[in-house]
């Protein structure tokens, strides 16, 4: 028996649930066991417009598997799967998939999304067992087919996707502290912004964040939330949601952008939220932090809490004057510690700031495509002067709010 068999030597208990054609397909049988399910190996073999992707995994899981449009892509939802896959896995077209990624989801949830090269459909989907080990193997084969065709099955089988995100704890109603939600972006199966070394934004982020957190906890004038204290994907709609449930008074969302092919582009950047870019570079970041949802299998779109009426529209007004503010104050304050970009305080619709009654703000730290910036993030000394000048520009924000109410002196 080989190693990898010795691995894998798990008792399955596997059953076939296959949909109609017009239907979301789902197969496999639910884990009874905490053993944790691996992904051990991806194969993907093409031949004849089919292509076949096959997943070998420790146990039986129940896969659900459906198709979005703008981009085309395959969703496969699956029970939380650790996956031991070469970090390169993915990134290369094969048959009818461009390309694919996968991570987790949500908690106890894991995806994989695969990018298509044309329209497609699940043409079969089951489970082979028996193979070396006890392993089960998870076959999701794909077939061309037209834009029609492709459309339609899409818009029948199209779930409805919600994550859990953080909420006030309950019981803390009449607690008069500032509420702060600290929002690292990406996560999960959406990792961001990577540097040459594979380093990923959402692990840089989600580190950065929690720090934040730890040192504005320390002051005792704040509560602190998260919109991810852990590699769990997010939705964009959710992490405003998060902040407007929470009744938050300050919304920081965490980044590390990448240019690829200019190393030389360096520096700490501000962004508020608008309307019109600021500049170009300002309307292609945003961009793209507003595909984060499509990365990982989720329908973007206008959320009816992000649809405005006139007394709405008057309060974003003064929101945003807020959000400036603020966005000013930190910028003044992180120039004694930090390297700024060129531009240091920019504007662009990214959707994360879109709250009508949150202050908010986009902090993205660096880029991870300079090799300068990308040592001073993971430099603890580095993180350690940053959150502490971020804490003093937060306390300089609601410095007047906190003198009402007897906190103590908060100006250094």
């Amino acid at each position: 028996m080989t190693p990898f068999s010795r691995l894998l030597h798990l008792c399955l208990l596997a059953t076939l649930l296959v949909a109609g054609s017009g239907r979301a397909w789902a197969v496999g049988a639910e884990a009874k066991t905490e053993t944790p399910i691996i992904a051990a190996a991806v194969a993907v073999e093409a031949a004849e417009g089919r292509t076949r992707f096959k997943v070998t995994l420790s146990k039986a899981v129940v896969a659900q598997v459906h198709l979005m449009e703008a981009p085309d892509r395959v969703i496969v939802d699956l029970p939380e799967v650790a996956f031991h896959l070469p970090a390169d896995t993915g990134r290369k077209q094969e048959g009818l998939i461009a390309s694919y990624r996968y991570g987790l989801f949500a908690p106890g949830r894991s995806r994989v999304v695969m990018d298509l090269v044309q329209p497609a459909v699940v043409s079969a989907l089951h489970v082979e067992q028996g193979l070396p080990g006890g392993a089960a193997l998870l076959v999701i084969e794909l077939s061309r087919t037209d834009r029609n065709e492709f459309r339609r099955v899409a818009a029948e089988n199209a779930p409805g996707a919600r994550t859990e995100v953080a909420q006030a704890p309950p019981g803390e109603v009449k607690d008069a502290r500032p509420v702060i939600v600290i929002d690292p972006g990406h996560g999960g199966i959406d990792p961001g912004a990577a540097a040459v070394s594979g380093v990923s934004e959402k692990d840089l982020v989600l580190s950065f964040g929690q720090l934040l957190k730890k040192k504005l906890e320390a002051g005792g004038r704040y509560r602190v939330l998260m919109t991810r204290d852990e590699d769990v994907f997010v939705s964009l709609g959710d992490r405003v949601r998060a902040a407007r449930n929470a009744k938050a008074d300050l919304f920081i969302s965490i980044h590390a952008d990448s240019i690829s092919g200019a190393q030389e582009v360096r520096g700490l950047t501000v962004y508020t939220g608008s309307e019109r870019a600021s500049d170009a570079e300002s309307a292609r970041l945003a961009d793209r932090e507003n595909n984060a949802d499509a990365v990982a299998g989720i329908e973007s779109g206008q959320g009816a809490d992000e649809v405005l009426d006139i007394l709405q529209d008057l309060t974003l007004r003064e929101t945003r004057t807020f959000s400036h503010s603020f966005a000013n104050g930190l910028v003044g304050q992180l120039d004694t510690v930090a390297r700024l970009n060129k531009n240091p305080r920019r504007e662009a619709g990214f959707r994360v700031l879109r709250a009508h009654d949150v202050p908010s703000v986009l902090v993205e730290l660096g880029y991870l495509s300079s090799k300068q910036d990308l040592d001073l993030i993971m430099s603890d000394a580095w993180r350690g002067k940053m959150v502490s000048a971020m804490s003093a520009a937060i306390d300089r924000f609601f410095a007047t709010r906190l003198a009402r109410q007897g906190a103590a002196a908060v100006l250094p």
